[in-house]
């Protein structure tokens, strides 16, 4: 059964719960007015999450041949490929069962390097990509299938693609015979977990979807109840009156679940200059700093809620809890259009750098392990961040556009801008931060300061099909983005390693 526990229920005035008991049922019932007239036309064709613990039992057949047949073709390595939601509710169903998931949801060469099995006879690719169009998904895609050819293995026996019905994917994908298996069209991707985007993948490492969804099921049953736990949890976050929430999942049996819950609330609640900032942290007694509400997940953590339940119910009651604030905050909590933003500067980018190469840029300092791109004009890197954060701001954003699970190092930088600073501190990967907390940097409060951190990279890799590498479109990413925030006139500091371990161990060395 999930609960809620913890002090920070009393900071819930009855105003805020009385409003939203008043329209719980509402919601239930999938009414897409809730948010206003300028959100209804998306609110239309995006709630049909709230049917999912009931409505993909009817997936569980599709998913049961599809597991037969992976194991009679002796598959043993899955290679999930994907962004966003696509990918972060399998990421966190795979950890929580301690199931084997190889989740790629970066452009970074050494970090798709790194993902690529010994033995690509066993392997099988499933690519997520509700628009059937995403730049990342499709580049693994062909990545991947360039692999297979050159290894003499017909594609269409590894992979399965999960997208909307008519996508480009989903179009492509059967015109090349591959395994497709469509999601709900109108479930948001980050409001998919319980979709196909979130159950085939958990299928196909060998967890029960049938339990997930029947959990979430029974949860569901008890928010439309008066002051149900969606109910106070929504009007908790809201009326704490702070634009930042700490999560943690350290010593949980949900490793994960704040980088997902991170994702949803961000991208959902941040626009119109409002929102609230998740800050996903390392463990109870992590550096947060400036003030925010602190929200845990196993009984006995040191926080200002708890949230006990299993990974079913909490995958429901978050998103529950995230449409509610939408309503509370008076956001449209289905649109990204900021996330949208983002893509359309990376092709714009990837569209004058006609020789599929990074331009050269002047630094306002430079040595042989890094150079540093901001308006100051300090001739050292401790002199450089001593004036990115002598800017005001009410937050700040580590953009770290480098190789997860292997510049591991670079886990240490929120904790230390969070010390040094003062303020409320973030870490995300880039790319996928850019669908998640990416909405909230520049829909959100106005309000953040930047810290992008780019790298060379010990290998480049090809994208067949186009005239730029992977390098080349993760730094397009990663400068689209940055002239986003620019253009916004936010503070912004650019940290390229030049070499990546030791330019990282300078830069962590200065902020101690």
């Amino acid at each position: 059964m999930i609960t809620v526990s913890g002090s920070a229920l009393s900071l819930a005035t009855p105003e805020t719960i009385n409003a939203l008991n008043a329209i719980v049922v509402r919601l239930a019932a999938k009414d897409h007015t809730l948010w206003g007239a300028q959100a209804a036309a998306e609110a239309a064709v995006r709630l049909n999450w709230i049917d999912l613990p009931t409505n993909s039992r009817a997936l569980l057949p599709e998913l049961d041949a599809l597991t037969a047949w992976a194991r009679s073709s002796q598959i043993s390595s899955i290679v999930l490929a994907g962004m966003g939601g696509s990918s972060l509710a399998p990421e966190v169903i795979a950890k929580s069962y301690k199931k084997s998931l190889t989740v790629l949801d970066t452009t970074d060469p050494d970090q798709i390097s790194a993902a690529i099995p010994a033995d690509l006879t066993h392997t099988l690719v499933v690519v997520g990509s509700k628009s059937g169009s995403t730049i990342e998904t499709a580049s693994h895609k062909a990545f991947f299938t360039k692999l297979f050819l050159e290894a003499g293995l017909n594609p269409a026996d590894h992979f399965v693609i999960v997208t909307d019905p008519g996508s480009p994917l989903d179009k492509s994908a059967r015109g090349d015979g591959l395994r497709v298996i469509n999601a709900d069209p109108n479930v948001g991707g980050r409001y998919s977990a319980l979709s196909a985007f979130g159950l085939v993948p958990a299928a196909l490492i060998g967890v029960d979807a049938s339990l997930l969804i029947d959990d979430a099921a029974s949860a569901a049953e008890k928010f439309v109840d008066p002051g149900s736990v969606a109910v106070q949890l929504a009007a908790t976050i809201f009326d704490k009156g702070e634009q930042n929430v700490a999560f943690f999942d350290s010593d949980s049996d949900l490793p994960g679940i704040s980088d997902w819950i991170e994702q949803l609330i961000a991208e959902s609640t941040g626009k119109n200059q409002r929102g609230r900032l998740p800050i996903a942290i390392e463990s109870a007694h992590a550096a947060i700093a400036g003030a925010a509400l602190k929200i845990g997940f196993h009984e006995g953590a040191t926080a200002d809620l708890l949230v006990t339940g299993s990974l079913g119910e909490q995958f429901i009651l978050w998103e529950w809890v995230t449409a509610l604030l939408g309503y509370s905050l008076q956001v449209d909590p289905f649109n990204q259009p900021n996330v949208t933003e983002a893509k359309e500067r990376t092709g714009a980018l990837l569209s004058t750098w006609n020789d599929g190469k990074v331009p050269r840029f002047k630094a306002a300092f430079e040595n042989d392990l890094l150079a540093v791109y901001s308006s100051s004009s300090a001739t050292d890197l401790a002199g450089q961040l001593t004036d990115f954060f002598a800017h005001p701001s009410h937050y700040i954003a580590i953009m770290a556009y480098l190789s997860r699970g292997i510049d591991e190092g670079a886990n240490q930088l929120r904790q230390l801008v969070a010390t040094k600073s003062g303020k409320g501190t973030t870490f995300g990967w880039g790319p996928r931060f850019l669908h998640s907390t990416g909405q909230f940097h520049k829909g959100g409060q106005h309000n953040g300061a930047f810290l992008q951190i780019t790298g060379e990279n010990i290998r480049d890799l090809a994208i067949p099909q186009q005239n730029f590498s992977f390098h080349t479109l993760l730094m397009a990413q990663a400068l689209g983005d940055g002239q986003a925030l620019s253009d916004r006139k936010f503070p912004l500091l650019r940290i390229h390693l030049k070499k990546r371990d030791l330019g990282l161990a300078a830069l962590l060395e200065a902020l101690y």
